[in-house]
C-alpha cells in the first residue's frame, strides 16, 4: 500500500515556522485579496485565506466588489494598491466575470506584489529558467510536498495531466527545472494509458476522475490535484484512490494532499514578497 502524502501535516509544520519568522518583523506583511461577485466557492477559498493569513500574523484586507462592477474601476483600484507601500502582496480571486478581462486584469498586478505568480513578467521568468519573484502556488504545493517525504525528481518521467496557466503549465516547467523529464497530456492525447504507465511520477489536474489502478506504473507517485463533487455530492479527485494506492508507493488523497498546501504556499509567498522589500 501507498504512503500517503499528508498535507494538512506539513501545512501544520510549515505555518508553525512562519508565525515564528512573522512575529519577528516589526511592520507586518499585508495581503490584500479582491473579491468580485458572489460565487461560492471563491467565497469559501477567500475566507479560508483570510483566516489563515490572520492565524500566523499577516494582515489581511478582503476588498469585495459586485458582479457587474466596471473593468476600469478595478483596474484603478489595482493601480492604487501597487502604489501603496503598506501592501505587500495582491490577489485578485478568479475567475472574474465574463465581462471583465481576466488577462488584463492580471497584467495590472505589479510583479513585485503578484503574490500567485501569474502576471507575464512571474511567467516569463519561470520559463526561461530564471526564478521570478513568487511560484505559482500550486505547483508550489506539489513539490513542497515531494520535497518533504524526499522524493527524488532529476532524471524521473512525470507526466503532467492538464496544460492550465494555473497548475499544468506553470508546474511542467518547475519540474523540467528541478531536471525532470516532463510529458504534458490533456483533453486531446491519445492513449492516456500508454503514457501513464511510463511515469514514475503522475500529477493530475484536470477535475475529472480519470486515474485507476490498472493506468500506473507498479511503484510510481501519485499526486491528484483535482478537485470537484460528484452526483452525490462528495468531494472527489482526479484519482481513483482505493485502486492507486495498492499500485503507487506514494500518494497524495483528495482531500488533504495538495488542497491544504496552495493555501501554505500563498502564505509563504507573502512572507517571500515581503522579505524582498526589506
Amino acid at each position: 500500500m501507498a504512503i500517503v502524502l499528508n498535507g494538512k501535516k506539513l501545512r501544520e509544520k510549515i505555518l508553525a515556522d512562519l508565525k515564528i519568522k512573522i512575529s519577528k518583523f516589526e511592520q507586518k506583511p499585508k495581503l490584500v485579496v479582491i473579491l468580485v461577485g458572489n460565487d461560492p466557492a471563491s467565497k469559501i477559498y477567500v475566507n479560508n485565506k483570510q483566516k489563515c493569513a490572520q492565524k500566523i500574523g499577516i494582515i489581511s484586507e478582503v476588498i469585495k466588489y459586485p458582479s457587474d462592477i466596471e473593468e476600469h474601476t478595478l483596474i484603478s483600484k489595482i493601480h492604487e494598491l501597487n502604489n501603496d507601500p503598506t501592501v505587500t502582496a495582491i490577489l485578485v480571486q478568479l475567475p472574474l466575470p465574463k465581462h471583465i478581462s481576466q488577462t488584463k486584469i492580471v497584467e495590472t498586478i505589479a510583479p513585485e506584489k503578484d503574490v500567485d505568480g501569474f502576471t507575464p513578467y512571474n511567467f516569463g521568468k519561470l520559463f526561461s529558467g530564471e526564478k521570478p519573484y513568487v511560484y505559482p502556488c500550486t505547483p508550489k504545493g506539489v513539490l513542497l510536498l515531494l520535497d518533504e517525504y524526499k522524493i527524488e525528481l532529476e532524471g524521473k518521467h512525470a507526466v503532467v495531466i492538464g496544460r492550465s496557466n494555473i497548475v499544468g503549465h506553470p508546474m511542467s516547467q518547475m519540474l523540467l527545472n528541478r531536471n525532470a523529464t516532463v510529458t504534458v497530456c490533456h483533453s486531446h492525447t491519445k492513449n492516456l494509458e500508454q503514457i501513464t504507465k511510463t511515469a514514475d511520477i503522475i500529477i493530475s489536474a484536470v477535475g475529472k476522475n480519470i486515474i485507476k489502478g490498472e493506468m500506473l506504473k507498479s511503484g510510481c507517485v501519485v499526486i491528484d490535484v483535482g478537485i470537484f463533487k460528484d452526483e452525490s455530492g462528495k468531494l472527489r479527485g482526479d484519482v481513483d484512490f482505493d485502486s492507486s494506492s495498492k499500485i503507487a508507493s506514494y500518494i497524495s488523497p483528495v482531500p488533504g494532499g495538495v488542497g491544504p498546501m496552495t493555501i501554505t504556499s500563498l502564505m509563504l509567498n507573502t512572507v517571500e514578497l515581503f522579505e524582498n522589500n526589506l
